[in-house]
């Protein structure tokens, strides 16, 4: 039960007029064949707020920020989903964030506990392994989806939270140094590292080289806070090596990138707008056609365009709902993001966390929106929240309830601590 109600009361009430505004704004100016369409969306709009409402005041948790701006962006997203084309509500994009919503949960209670995480991080390693052999012989034909029936999930955005987890439980293991030629390193640092070699070349091989910034992001926060250890000493010999690393690894990736790669680098989306340049060129057009209030939900012309929904789903918002609307949307994504920075989390372990889930969000919707304008060869990469994707909206979600986890940690002692009797001394004594 929240300690709050006034507080949590008024959060509700911001959060259902933010979105009753945005179904006003349909009902006013949106494409729809009827009105039982507008009235079905917003049904089910409000009556998600209120059911995670209601579950919220079972939840045991301090603050309840992160929780509302959650069941704020995804309902945002399922009513822009609802919208490009004409509206009519986006059932199986609903049925995803519900799922998010759950994931949530998972991610908070999973990850409260700092000191159980650090002691089971032979289940992480083990979790990455099992999700690399699966994409290596279930995908087929060097794939990145799973097809199972009507249902395809994506292993790799699983590999997500798991990595960032795995830069996080090595943090207390960094005064454990060891000699290895004219270095002192640090074992569980070499295998986080191998870690992220393997996505590397599991990316290559899913020829998915766009989502590979996302997993550097994860990489970098996690290496910068182990460097940041108050009781851990890093030589200026190690950050040199490390530093001379990326100069020459991005040399390397730029000389040798694959042909589709040298494509998108170097071609101009102008002179071949119905080739490498389409989506892009769409995109921009798209958005200056929206200008900053857009032509209304439902009546842009991107959502016959290939990947509407996912992959330039920011300059598809933004052409039926204006640029104000497109912004709105990352600012709500970016509070999620600046929350934990505003309540600090209360162990070096969640820090460590937080900075992992923070930087891949941040690249990756950077990614997505820069891309889309042209302002970086495009990537594919979706918008977290936003765009369609049933394991990106999970790991998304699950996400998030890290986040949530660092601001509500578990930091009492271990069970057998808790019980263990305290020895009563004889009145002799």
């Amino acid at each position: 039960m929240t300690e709050n109600p006034i507080s949590y009361f008024f959060s509700c009430i911001f959060v259902t007029v933010a979105h009753l505004a945005m179904l006003a704004n349909i009902w006013v100016n949106g494409k729809y064949d009827s009105p039982s369409d507008v009235l079905l969306l917003g049904g089910a709009v409000i009556l998600l707020d209120f059911v995670w409402y209601i579950a919220m005041l079972f939840f045991k948790q301090k603050t309840f920020a992160l929780s509302f701006l959650l069941i704020l962006i995804l309902n945002m997203s399922v009513i822009f989903q609802s919208c490009f084309g004409g509206v009519e509500l986006d059932k199986k994009h609903y049925i995803t964030c519900i799922a998010a919503l759950i994931a949530s949960r998972l991610g908070y209670h999973l990850c409260r506990d700092h000191k159980r995480l650090a002691s089971h991080k032979l289940w992480i390693y083990a979790g990455i392994g099992v999700l690399t052999v699966a994409i290596l012989t279930l995908t087929g034909s060097r794939s990145i989806w799973i097809s199972l029936g009507p249902i395809t999930i994506q292993p790799s955005e699983f590999i997500k939270p798991l990595f960032a987890l795995a830069c996080a439980t090595t943090v207390g293991e960094q005064m454990k140094k060891h000699k290895l030629l004219m270095f002192n390193v640090v074992w569980d640092n070499l295998i986080v590292l191998g870690i992220f070699f393997a996505i590397c070349f599991l990316q290559w091989w899913c020829r998915d080289l766009g989502s590979l910034p996302t997993f550097a992001g994860i990489y970098a926060a996690g290496f910068l806070l182990r460097i940041c250890y108050p009781r851990a000493k890093f030589s200026k010999k190690t950050l040199i090596a490390a530093a001379a690393a990326v100069i020459a690894a991005a040399a390397v990736a730029l000389k040798f990138a694959p042909a589709y790669v040298q494509d998108r680098l170097h071609s101009d989306i102008w002179s071949d707008v119905n080739g490498n340049g389409w989506q892009q060129s769409r995109a921009l057009i798209g958005i200056a056609k929206g200008s900053w209030m857009g032509r209304g939900p439902g009546m842009g012309d991107l959502h016959s365009v290939f990947a509407h929904e996912n992959d330039i789903v920011f300059a598809t918002v933004s052409e039926e709902w204006g640029l104000l609307y497109a912004l709105m949307m990352i600012l709500v994504i970016l509070i999620i993001l600046a929350v934990p920075l505003i309540n600090p989390p209360r162990s070096y372990f969640h820090a460590t966390m937080v900075s992992c889930i923070c930087a891949a969000i941040t690249v990756q919707t950077a990614l997505n929106i820069f891309g889309s304008c042209n302002l970086i060869p495009f990537t594919g990469v979706t918008i977290p929240f936003i765009s369609t994707g049933g394991s990106s909206m999970m790991t998304s979600g699950f996400m998030v309830g890290m986040l949530m986890a660092s601001q509500n940690p578990d930091l009492r002692p271990p069970k057998a601590e808790r019980k263990r009797p305290v020895p009563i001394r004889s009145e002799m004594q």
